[in-house]
């Protein structure tokens, strides 16, 4: 269960607008599955130059079929050399794209950003330092299930340059195939494979989320997209080399690429050297944010958030662990950089730069990410994906703040642990079998309720809580009853029409289960909790609560001066269907 937290911090709704429906739209690497694959879609063989979108354009929890092809990378596509469609996972090729932005991505402003802003993806290998709120990197690597998720900022980050130090973290708000991992949690998907454990070798067992870009562009926009492709470093942890596809298209990893139309040439966007990169020796791009300002040409900011006035293009993006410019001083206070950083082009030697290599503007650290710089920990966490975004893709609140977000914080409740706040799923249980004039046993109706007791009124069963079996956080309230009226909390595997039962009726009906005896208190109230370990504690396989089942409950209680003499009486019953 998510801690539920006070929100201690404001969120700038000014920043946010209406939920998107649609995205987000997202590349793989070459080495798991899908890759290979048909796409849900036209049957497609999935590359690692496809840009995918989930099945039915929108994440959902799973399971999933597979991604859909929304932009080939060839023909009609990101123009890319074809010849990769087949080629099983493990196999590189020569289309393999490492970031993605429409350049239209949030204009990133010299104040806070909400939590909820900036999207992020890490590889198999991500450990995170800094436990923040789960879901997370923290949590989801032990278990293999990070790399195909997506990332956001829980906290509001403050303008950058920002220095190491102050905690925003992370939480998950997209998920690879929709399904609870093994610490619990889930949350929408998008049709990757999980786990994801990390590997020395070419093929993996899971999908590794590349690139990402949450627009509402579900067709190839107007302005063109812009990307990277994979160069041929070597990865320190694994001693594979890059692909290569941004030589076999006359560019570098380093260089941001774009194409303009549908199957044009992609050509180079913004060359390496001018955002600071390929120096001293090869690096490579494997994250871009891209706000550009309208003239088609890339024109480098010099001095963070000068691209607020139209001006220049805002260029932010992170490296590849083995990159040259790894731990070579930035030019904003000569930080080192490392490979989770999110980076702007260099602040020039004559206005105040310490070095010509690019800037940090927000540290891997205040992610909650590990580095080599601060912890030690082998090459530091790497960005695989960025997107900075202007609203929340899931907001089901309609609160203006993202639903991850909401849920991490505090806000919203999610007791079973889906990803979606508990007051946008409603009741858990489905409340039937009450007493209309028809059905009185004797002439004790309550439409509303069960059948009247020695009250006038009769008694209501309710659920709250959730119908998450590793939740357990399931409720089961009777209110109406006599007061301090002994009473049976009772299940039937099925439902059945209405049954005279004492003064009452009973729907729940197949294989029947009690409960312990509980007592009402002074206002005729009984509550029982734990009902979901307690059956699966203390009643036969048969009376277990397992992911998928229904069960009917109902509350029978004591009443020696019930209406219709037969000194007993039952609530209404709640049908309730239970989830992993």
């Amino acid at each position: 269960m998510r801690p539920i937290l006070q929100p201690v911090f404001p969120l700038l709704c000014a920043l946010t607008a209406p939920a998107a429906a649609q995205g987000p739209i997202f590349s793989i690497d070459y080495h798991g599955p899908p890759i290979g694959a048909p796409d849900s879609g036209a049957g497609l063989p999935i590359t690692s130059g496809d840009l995918l979108v989930a099945f039915g354009g929108t994440p959902a929890l799973g399971p999933l079929p597979l991604p859909t092809i929304a932009i080939p990378n060839s023909p009609g596509g990101l123009g890319l050399v074809p010849g990769c469609a087949g080629l099983p996972p493990g196999v590189p090729c020569h289309v393999e794209v490492d970031a993605l932005s429409f350049g239209t991505d949030l204009l990133v402003p010299p104040i806070h950003l909400p939590g909820g802003t900036i999207w992020f993806s890490v590889d198999a290998f991500a450990v995170a330092a800094v436990p923040p709120v789960a879901p997370n990197v923290f949590s989801e690597a032990p278990v293999a299930d990070s790399s195909p998720d997506a990332f956001v900022n829980v906290k509001p980050m403050p303008p950058g340059p920002v220095p190491i130090g102050p905690i925003v973290g992370h939480v998950g708000a997209v998920d690879g195939d929709g399904l609870a991992s093994g610490t619990g949690f889930a949350y929408p998907g998008t049709g990757l494979v999980e786990p994801n454990p990390p590997v020395f070798g070419p093929l993996s067992p899971g999908s590794n989320l590349d690139a990402i870009n949450l627009e509402d562009v579900p067709v190839f926009p107007a302005g063109g997209i812009y990307f990277s492709l994979d160069g041929l470093l070597i990865d320190p942890l694994t001693f594979l080399p890059g692909t290569g596809s941004s030589f076999v298209h006359g560019a570098t990893g380093a260089d941001i690429v774009k194409t303009v139309a549908p199957g044009a040439y992609a050509g180079v966007w913004a060359p390496g050297p001018l955002l600071g990169l390929s120096l001293l020796g090869p690096d490579d791009i494997d994250a871009v944010a891209i706000a550009e300002n309208g003239t088609g040409i890339f024109e480098p900011s010099a001095v963070p958030y000068d691209w607020m006035g139209g001006a220049t293009d805002m260029v932010l993006f992170s490296v590849k662990r083995g990159s040259a410019v790894v731990g070579l001083p930035d030019s904003f206070t000569g930080t080192p950089i490392e490979p989770g950083d999110i980076l702007t082009t260099p602040l020039p030697m004559a206005m105040g730069g310490v070095s010509p290599f690019p800037g940090i503007l927000f540290p891997a650290e205040v992610l909650g990410l590990a580095t080599f710089r601060t912890h030690g920990m082998h090459a530091g966490d790497e960005l695989n994906a960025l997107d900075f975004v202007n609203g929340p893709l899931f907001d089901c609140n309609g609160n203006g703040v993202e639903d991850a977000v909401d849920i991490a914080v505090g806000t919203s409740a999610d007791d079973d642990m889906n990803g979606i706040p508990d007051e946008c799923e409603g009741s858990p249980g489905t409340p039937f079998c009450f007493c209309p004039p028809a059905d009185a046993v004797c002439g004790n109706p309550d439409p509303a309720a069960g059948c009247a007791n020695s009250t006038g009124a009769g008694g209501l069963l309710t659920a709250t809580g959730s119908t998450s079996i590793g939740a357990d956080t399931l409720m089961l309230t009777g209110t109406g009853l006599p007061p301090g009226a002994f009473n049976i909390l009772f299940m039937g595997s099925a439902s059945i029409p209405p049954l005279p039962m004492g003064d009452g009726l009973r729907c729940a009906g197949g294989s029947l289960y009690r409960y312990p005896v509980n007592v009402a208190d002074g206002l005729g109230t009984t509550i029982y909790t734990g009902v979901i370990s307690w059956a699966n504690a203390n009643l036969p396989p048969a009376g277990n609560i397992t992911p998928g089942s229904t069960w009917v409950f109902q509350d029978w209680y004591r009443d020696p001066p019930g209406p219709c003499g037969t000194k007993s009486n039952v609530t209404n019953a709640v049908s309730v269907t239970f989830m992993l």
